[in-house]
């Protein structure tokens, strides 16, 4: 029995990064022979094993056979034959093909430590291709890796476009979808994600509600980055920037859907595209899993972003009824992650990165000032039942009235 640390911890420790996690690889061992030594077996699909304290999984090292589409057709071959070589074989990316051995020597059959040092990602093998689930993976690594100067081989990329087309992207569930995007978006570099599928010609299989947006032009002065498909990827760097939460993230790819759909003789105004977005939004919420929280601060923010920026202007009445459909009465942390979204919206745009941005701080103030105003305040002056609505919201315009007039 041969034990050897390999995959993300040993490529982490060449690259200078924290290893949060260990995996092993086992050769030369069999199921009962690592329940004799006091291993735990787990898992269902082939045969893993807890150490008995530190509680790491330490895998027999296993060959694997496509037998169907997607990537649950597989069959797995363990056994004291199967040997480190083609164990490694079968992962994804050379640089996550590299093992250490207990002695701290390392063993690199597939040229992962070149393929570090040149900052690239790889894949080890044809069988790449046998499981559609890499093309996720490989756009995220690219995203989690870009801060780092990585970029991914050109016949890799090619090989996923291979994919691509004979469908294997079609058997993702969107559940698992999900799972990779959501860590890419929560990542530093989320926009690499993204332009990664697309460069792999998956984003219009995965996301056909983003890769419509490229090639859509918007007016110039607003948006010297013209291209819609740019600004929402700039968006949801800025989200990242800024460390907001997922919803935030989630809310800022979402938010010009609508541009999609405006009628080509319009452009590059998008005159309601904020209200045409609305239900590709749900649409894509419901279809991608998406999370109820991030849904509902995405359908908020996308119906409501152009009178955001434009809060300045607005009258007391319009002002109010936008408070109140943001949620501003009664979920702080609603109204703050909308504000948020609007924050990445404008930022998200060449030459903007680091603009001020002064309607978040005048939508607080209205939202401090009209929510001063409670039921119980029109209750005290005799109001009761379904009058006591209309009366607070009837207070509550009185006061934003005279607030708007004193600024004036």
């Amino acid at each position: 029995m041969k034990i050897y640390l390999v995959g993300g911890a040993v490529r982490d420790a060449l690259l200078g990064l924290p290893v949060h996690e260990r995996d092993w690889v086992v050769v030369g061992a069999t199921p009962e022979s690592m329940k004799a030594a006091g291993y735990k077996q787990v898992g269902k699909d082939f045969p893993v094993f807890l150490h008995a304290s530190s509680k790491e999984e330490y895998a027999l090292a296993r060959q694997e056979r496509k037998t169907a589409a997607g990537y649950h057709g597989f069959d797995f071959a363990t056994g004291a034959e199967v040997t480190l070589e083609q164990d490694l074989a079968r992962r994804d990316f050379t640089v996550n093909a590299i093992a250490q051995a207990e002695d701290g020597s390392l063993i690199d059959p597939y040229g992962g430590q070149k393929d570090l040092a040149a900052k690239v990602l790889r894949h080890v093998s044809p069988a790449f291709a046998e499981d559609p689930v890499r093309i996720l993976r490989l756009a995220r690594f690219a995203a989690r890796f870009a801060p780092l100067g990585f970029t991914v081989a050109p016949e890799t990329i090619a090989l996923c476009q291979q994919m691509v087309a004979a469908g294997e992207v079609d058997a993702l569930v969107p559940e698992r979808v999900w799972k990779e995007t959501e860590r890419a978006l929560m990542g530093e570099r989320p926009s690499v994600y993204f332009e990664t599928l697309r460069a792999c010609n998956g984003l219009s299989k995965l996301f056909p509600e983003l890769h419509a947006l490229f090639g859509v032009p918007q007016r110039a002065d607003y948006h010297p980055e013209v291209d819609s498909g740019v600004h929402t990827l700039m968006c949801i760097d800025v989200a990242a920037r800024e460390k907001f939460a997922l919803e935030v993230r989630v809310a800022a790819l979402c938010h010009d859907y609508g541009k999609a759909r405006t009628p080509v003789a319009e452009w590059p105004s998008h005159r309601g595209h904020d209200a045409r977005g609305v239900p590709l939004v749900e649409a894509f919420c419901i279809r991608a899993r998406v999370p109820n929280a991030c849904r509902d601060i995405a359908v908020i923010h996308t119906a409501e972003h152009l009178l955001i920026h434009s809060v300045r202007q607005l009258r007391p009445k319009t002002l109010l009824e936008l408070l109140e459909r943001m949620r501003a009465f009664k979920d702080a942390r609603v109204f703050s992650m909308v504000c948020e979204a609007s924050i990445c919206d404008a930022r998200g745009r060449l030459g903007f990165e680091n603009c001020d941005y002064s309607q978040v701080d005048y939508l607080a103030e209205a939202a401090r000032i009209a929510g001063a105003l409670q039921a119980k305040d029109v209750m005290a002056e005799g109001v009761a039942g379904k009058d006591i609505g209309p009366a607070l919201f009837a207070k509550r315009l009185a006061a934003l009235s005279a607030w708007k007039a004193a600024q004036a």
